[in-house]
């Protein structure tokens, strides 16, 4: 673990970016924890970006989506770059040609998925056959560190849920469904193999990971993490440790998470994850979110944790819910977790994404703890009262998230969701007067507004920097397709990149953190 200053947040103002590792350029079909991540790394530094804020980085399941992850643990192995393993000769440079003919501006899941795993599953079996016995001992102590908190549950997940034609874990055969003790260990028997291969590949992932945060940490970039506040209905997480959430006893939800009716949707929000039994949770000290929370810190060196609000009251409906119309709103744990949080970790580096819909006991939660908040320039500058200098301090600053438009798109669309054209263009006036900027320049123009608050951090993803419209897009939450995809183009981080966005960072007194 790569250990920096966690009070670095209370200090001096600072700029980063968002992008995800799927996002990164690169001829493999998908973002790799590899030299694309060195030469970006590489890039902020010379933009005197401080901060590289990325998605969840755990395996995704159906929709590919990084917040339905089938381990809140676990490393995506589809970040792992191919390359290295040709280094290390796992693999031969032939053989991963396979990848060469996937797009270079998008990842095709379907496509990338079965060619991947195919040369990771060879890459683990080599491993376990001719790897030195240093790795294999590194191997070794890796394996004691996780394997009772979470390797071996997500490895037999894994492996029954291939073995189930990946449906479910709910609609497995009750003996494994139920975690028969019986079942599991003959299963660990048969699946010897199987098994070890998975937790050689997590390996992998997990040693690529460190290199990455020496090297940010040699540059002076800090690494910003993700973790939702639900875990996945279909997750090692959901089915090893079932009686942390409110479920029946075929492991289906009893309550599903949302959010209720507004202004942006009629019918609510429904998410589907299973809601937390919080009662177990402090019964048992809060015990799995210490090890969730100080996880993601072995990951990053700041975490932004989702859907703040549910810490405090959580909305719920009943599982067989059309819509998220006639949910309750719950008790969650408010000050007793991170009461908890804070006596065994310290002041906790993390921030909270608090927005939408947000009581007085939201904020004094995250007050108390003085846990930074978000504020989304895109929202804000609506606003006809708007005024930069409201923006506090302990928080981060965005043009846009992974879920809003690109800024360029944002703007040249329909910013205030009105119907009517001339709504449109007086928005659009009120967005250029608020950023005291132009339409062709609107992306600048909103970064450089980020940059002057007093935010400590202030972060703007990548296709903001670069200008692009709504074909960038990452993600338009409500929707299956075509989303999470987006990736950049090597060609994009030249000189005239680097110098623009320095002058940025510089103009507005964010420097890096060397």
């Amino acid at each position: 673990m790569v250990v920096r200053d966690r009070q670095w947040f209370s200090e001096r103002r600072r700029a980063g970016v968002c992008l995800h590792i799927t996002s990164l350029p690169g001829s493999g079909g998908i973002g790799e924890i590899g030299q694309a991540a060195f030469r970006f790394i590489d890039a902020l530094s010379q933009m005197n970006l401080a901060c590289w804020q990325f998605l969840p980085t755990g395996p995704t399941g159906f929709g590919n989506s990084p917040y339905q992850s089938l381990s809140t643990f676990a490393g995506n192995e589809m970040f792992i770059d191919m390359t290295g393993l040709v280094r290390s000769g796992l693999l031969a440079a032939d053989e991963i040609k396979t990848l060469a003919g996937l797009p270079a501006t998008k990842v095709d899941y379907s496509a990338l998925i079965p060619k991947k795993s195919a040369l990771l599953e060879l890459a683990a079996d080599r491993f376990v056959e001719r790897t030195p016995g240093r790795l294999k001992t590194e191997f070794a102590l890796f394996q004691e560190e996780h394997n009772d908190t979470w390797l071996h549950d997500y490895a037999l997940f894994r492996v029954l849920k291939s073995m189930s034609g990946e449906k479910e874990w709910m609609r497995w055969p009750a003996r494994y469904r139920s975690r028969d003790e019986k079942a599991l260990r003959q299963l660990e028997d048969r699946a010897r193999d199987l098994i070890l291969r998975i937790k050689v590949i997590q390996f992998l992932f997990y040693s690529q990971w460190r290199q990455i945060q020496q090297y940010a940490s040699d540059k002076g970039v800090l690494l910003f993490g993700d973790m939702p506040i639900y875990v996945a209905q279909d997750s090692a997480d959901a089915w090893a440790s079932p009686d942390l959430l409110l479920l029946d006893e075929n492991g289906n939800p009893e309550l599903v998470a949302g959010v209720p009716p507004d202004y942006f949707s009629a019918d609510g929000q429904l998410w589907g994850n299973p809601v937390y039994d919080w009662d177990a949770h402090a019964a048992g000290e809060y015990t799995w979110w210490l090890s969730r929370l100080r996880h993601s810190l072995h990951m990053s060196d700041l975490v932004r944790v989702d859907h703040f609000r549910g810490f405090e009251s959580f909305f719920a409906v009943q599982r067989n819910a059309e819509t998220a119309r006639n949910g309750e709103w719950h008790k969650g744990p408010g000050n007793a977790l991170f009461d908890a949080l804070e006596n065994s970790l310290g002041k906790l580096p993390i921030v909270a994404e608090d927005l939408g819909i947000i009581t007085p006991e939201v904020d004094a939660l995250r007050h108390r703890y003085r846990i930074p908040g978000m504020k989304v320039l895109q929202f804000e500058v609506l606003r006809k009262d708007f005024d930069i200098s409201d923006i506090e301090d302990n928080c981060v600053c965005y043009t846009g998230t992974h879920d809003n438009d690109t800024t360029a798109g944002w703007y040249r669309g329909n910013p205030g969701g009105d119907a009517d054209s001339s709504k449109i263009r007086q928005t659009r006036k009120l967005i250029r007067d608020n950023c005291n900027g132009r339409a062709g320049t609107i992306h600048h123009d909103m970064i450089r507004l980020a940059f002057s608050s007093e935010a400590r951090l202030a972060i703007a993803p990548l296709q903001d920097f670069l200008g692009l419209d709504s074909a960038a897009r990452l993600n338009t939450p409500g929707t299956g397709a075509a989303n999470w995809c987006w990736r950049a183009s090597e060609k994009v981080f030249d000189s005239a990149l680097h110098e623009s966005v320095a002058t940025l960072v510089d103009d507005s007194n964010r420097g890096s953190l060397r």
